[in-house]
């Protein structure tokens, strides 16, 4: 059977994270979670004190980074410079400047380089938000996902407060419209939907219905004509 490179992109608070692991798990691929990179980045400036504008300061310090993946019973863990750091980059303190670090040309080069190596082996499937556009333009499936505002909201505020973390739903709702306004309009690799992606909207779908979709796009893919 053939391996291939599944890349899903789409707004924050699309469930892209949720899709993309569920997808490694049924077809036994590597979930890559490339917003977990960029959140960690984002950490290690916040904990150093340095801001998205110091740009010399944020690329002297992207050498002392160094992140990686673990899979662990409760799902894949961040580790950023051998640190389990999982909770901390979901909080909303790393969602509020995550755009900011993430629109940074020195940061996305660092980080697209440690993707595209990571898929050299394929045989995976990877969220973001340029990874159907500029990290694997060749992939052979590319999914972009979007849902409504207010359904993203919700559904972050379900995610922040099972976390304990308790925000409201108005911060929510200008923490993510300012980052798509941030993603889609950075100069460096903007969300977009590649051409050849196929758009599924999920504001009234379960995540088994999306995901059986997307198994289905993925298998015609992987054995074509079987």
């Amino acid at each position: 059977m053939n391996s291939i490179i599944i890349a899903i992109d789409g707004y924050s608070s699309c469930g892209k994270s949720t899709l993309a692991k569920a997808v490694a798990q049924a077809l036994s691929y590597i979930y890559i979670d490339s917003g977990a990179m960029y959140r960690a980045v984002t950490l290690f400036l916040q904990e150093r004190h340095i801001s998205p504008s110091e740009r010399q300061a944020v690329a002297n310090a992207l050498s002392e980074i160094q992140i990686r993946f673990e899979n662990h019973p409760s799902g894949p863990r961040t580790l950023l410079n051998g640190r389990d750091v999982e909770h901390q980059i979901r909080g909303i303190e790393v969602a509020a400047m995550v755009s900011s670090v993430a629109a940074i040309p020195e940061v996305r080069r660092q980080l697209v380089c440690q993707q595209q190596l990571l898929g050299t082996q394929r045989g995976i499937a990877m969220d973001g938000r340029d990874i159907g556009t500029v990290v694997f333009p060749s992939a052979e499936l590319k999914i972009f996902l979007t849902a409504g505002l207010e359904v993203r909201v919700n559904r972050r505020l379900l995610q922040l407060r099972n976390a304990g973390v308790f925000i409201t739903p108005e911060e929510i709702r200008r923490n993510l419209l300012e980052r798509d306004y941030i993603d889609s309009t950075r100069s460096d690799s903007p969300l977009m939907k590649a051409p050849d992606a196929i758009v599924i909207d999920n504001s009234n779908l379960t995540e088994q219905e999306q995901l059986l979709m997307t198994l289905a796009l993925a298998r015609a893919r992987i054995a074509p004509g079987e």
